[in-house]
């Protein structure tokens, strides 16, 4: 028993030693072992792209989060695994859109979202025009069409093409913007937009592909908690704009009504003496 024991670890360790990335027997090194030692940028590459293309400074209530952004999507686009879909296009642009609506400067808030298209080796006009695809079949569709659409996996829709490939494909890769992609597709088809209702929604089309179905629920549940976030923060600017506007108005009346006393007085003052002038005028014309 012992000598069967030390071969047996002797002949794995020799295996072990004998391990190349890329060279193993399961059907993951035999999709892409081809890979193995390609040259893969890195998070701060993308970043200093990102930076050189915008070209100008970034608010600093935003700066954080386009950061973390950037980054995690250039993480998820280096995944050997990674396709880009019209789902994940839709996602990136309806998540950069509403993050962004009360960016201060319109203009920027759009070179950034060209900005990070760019840094991570993407056509902006391709994405767009993905995303668009998907906007278009959605519309007037119904939760069933959108659900029949993933359970056959069959047609020419851009929902069908989608859980095909998502079917097909034993190492298909699920990313943030496919599960935002879906979200934005609930509210189109009538989803209630809340947490539980849109999570649970997503959980049924990720399980009617046969896949995980906890991040896409996770991050579900995350864009809601952002959304209330930013809807309040929202608000709160409104009310103070609002306040802000009620007090150069207040403001402007206040000078308005000095300028109007200010003018009265003058006139009176000017009544005054021209009288005092007649009087004067008359007295020396009767003397």
């Amino acid at each position: 028993l012992n000598g069967l024991y030390d071969d047996n670890l002797e002949s794995a360790l020799e295996r072990e030693l004998d391990y190349k990335p890329g060279q193993a027997k399961g059907d993951l090194a035999k999709r892409f072992g081809h890979l193995v030692g390609a040259e893969v940028r890195t998070v701060g590459e993308a970043f200093s792209d990102f930076t050189k293309i915008l070209g100008c400074s970034i608010n600093a209530l935003y700066k954080n989060m386009v950061t973390d952004i950037v980054g995690s999507t250039h993480l998820t686009v280096v995944d050997a695994r990674f396709k880009r879909n019209p789902l994940w296009s839709l996602g990136l642009l309806n998540t950069m859109d509403f993050l962004l609506k009360n960016y201060p400067e319109r203009d920027i808030a759009e070179r950034i979202v060209s900005a990070l298209i760019q840094s991570i080796g993407m056509d902006e006009a391709e994405i767009r025009a993905e995303a668009k695809l998907v906007m278009d079949y959605i519309e007037g569709k119904t939760v069933e069409d959108i659900s029949n659409d993933i359970t056959s996996a069959e047609g020419s829709s851009p929902i069908a093409a989608f859980s095909a490939e998502a079917k097909s494909d034993q190492f298909w890769m699920y990313s943030r913007f496919i599960g935002l992609g879906l979200v934005k597709v609930s509210e189109v088809v009538g989803v209630e937009q809340t947490a539980d209702s849109a999570g649970q929604q997503i959980e049924k089309w990720m399980s009617a592909m046969d896949k995980p179905t906890y991040t896409a629920m996770a991050d579900s549940d995350q864009w809601f908690r952002t959304k209330a976030k930013l809807d309040m923060m929202e608000t709160l600017m409104k009310e103070i704009e609002i306040r802000e506007k009620k007090r150069m108005a207040d403001r402007l009346e206040e000078k308005a009504e000095m300028a109007l006393k200010k003018a009265e007085t003058e006139a009176k003052m000017q009544k005054e003496l021209e009288e005092k002038e007649k009087e004067r005028t008359e007295s020396l014309q009767g003397a």
